[in-house]
C-alpha cells in the first residue's frame, strides 16, 4: 500500500543508497555500497559551488566477504564530499578486514572506524551491506541452511514474522504461539 497523498511541498534534499551483493570468479562475494546526497539548489562550502542535483556527499563502499562473512578486503572512496579533506576518511576502511559479519559486527566496526578514524557517510552503509551479505549468501553457501536455522534466525524478529502470526503459524507450526494454537492445547 503507498503513502498517502503528502501535502504540497518542495524537494530540497535526496538521499539515494544503492546496495548490491556479487559473487565473484574465486568463490568469494563483494557486498557494495553506494550513497549520492544532493540538493534541489545551489550550495557554497569551502569556495566551492555546487549546482542543483550535483553530488554534496557521493562514497562508496565495498566489502569483499567469504562464505562464513569474513572480511578479506574493504574498500572506500569518496568521489565528492563537501570539504577537500573529506576523502581522507576512506582509507580507515581497510580497519574492517578480518571482522565477521555476524553478532556484534556493527559495533565492532563502529568501535574501529568511529569518531575522526572514518567517514560518517561511508559508516551509514555498514550496517546495510552487513544485511545486504546475509541476503546475498543466503542459499548461495554450498548448502542450504536448515529450516530450524531459519526459524531460529527468523521467529520475532520483526512483524511478519510474529511468533503469534499468520506466517509462523503457517510455515512453522511448531513454533506458533497464537490464539488458534492455544485454543488445540
Amino acid at each position: 500500500m503507498p503513502l498517502s497523498d503528502p501535502a504540497p511541498r518542495d524537494a530540497l534534499h535526496r538521499r539515494d543508497i544503492r546496495l548490491a551483493g556479487y559473487r565473484r570468479a574465486d568463490g568469494r562475494f563483494d557486498i557494495e555500497g553506494e550513497l549520492i546526497d544532493t540538493k534541489t539548489y545551489p550550495i557554497q562550502l569551502e569556495g566551492r559551488a555546487r549546482g542543483p542535483g550535483e553530488p554534496l556527499h557521493h562514497m562508496r563502499l565495498r566489502l569483499t566477504v567469504d562464505e562464513d562473512l569474513t572480511i578479506h578486503a574493504a574498500e572506500a572512496a569518496t568521489d565528492a564530499g563537501p570539504y577537500l579533506v573529506c576523502g581522507g576518511g576512506a582509507a580507515s576502511f581497510a580497519r574492517l578486514v578480518g571482522l565477521r559479519i555476524g553478532p556484534g559486527f556493527v559495533r565492532e566496526a563502529m568501535a574501529r572506524l568511529g569518531g575522526t578514524q572514518g567517514c560518517t557517510h561511508i559508516r551509514e552503509l555498514v550496517q546495510q551491506m552487513g544485511t545486504v551479505a546475509f541476503q546475498t549468501l543466503f542459499g548461495q553457501r554450498g548448502r542450504a541452511p536448515s529450516e530450524a536455522a531459519v526459524a531460529k534466525r527468523l521467529v520475532d524478529s520483526c512483524h511478519a514474522y510474529a511468533s503469534d502470526g499468520p506466517v509462523v503459524q503457517r510455515r512453522w507450526p511448531e513454533l506458533y504461539t497464537g490464539a488458534a494454537r492455544d485454543a488445540a492445547e
